[in-house]
């Protein structure tokens, strides 16, 4: 059995020390794998941008064609974005600083980083940066 195969039958458990080798490989490979996929599919998407014919005689089709590209430029921003947290979030696990919470420094929780990745604060200090947020936005 590979590597990779390993890493994909491995969940990491609260039962073993946080953040050992095991589990950052085991998020390195998560977030390389979300980072080819965002890839492809905007490589995928700009392929498609690219054959679709902009000359379009009616003005209906016309303007659904540019609400489509839009939105599809909008999407691109968005995953542009996420790489960006995603190569991050990576270069923490290089440093050793994967994992934890930025404001705390506790351990951001294995269920947290699995459902996502990228997070940087726990879900503590995410619910009280959001409370602090809706403060200020209600003002």
């Amino acid at each position: 059995m590979s590597s990779v195969e390993n890493l994909i039958e491995y969940r990491p458990s609260d039962d073993e020390p946080f953040m050992n080798s095991r589990q950052r490989e085991y998020f390195r490979a998560k977030l390389n794998g979300w980072r080819e996929d965002i890839l492809r599919e905007s490589r995928e998407t700009l392929d498609s941008l690219q054959e679709e014919s902009t000359n379009h005689p009616d003005m209906a089709d016309r303007a659904s064609s540019e609400s489509d590209r839009s939105l599809e430029l909008r999407t691109r921003d968005r995953q542009r974005k996420l790489i960006a947290k995603i190569d991050s979030a990576l270069k923490r696990i290089d440093d050793n600083t994967y994992g934890y919470c930025e404001e705390t420094g506790e351990p951001i929780g294995l269920a947290r980083l699995d459902a996502r990745p990228i997070a940087t604060l726990s879900l503590e200090a995410q619910e009280m940066h959001e409370r602090h947020e809706k403060v200020y936005r209600d003002e």
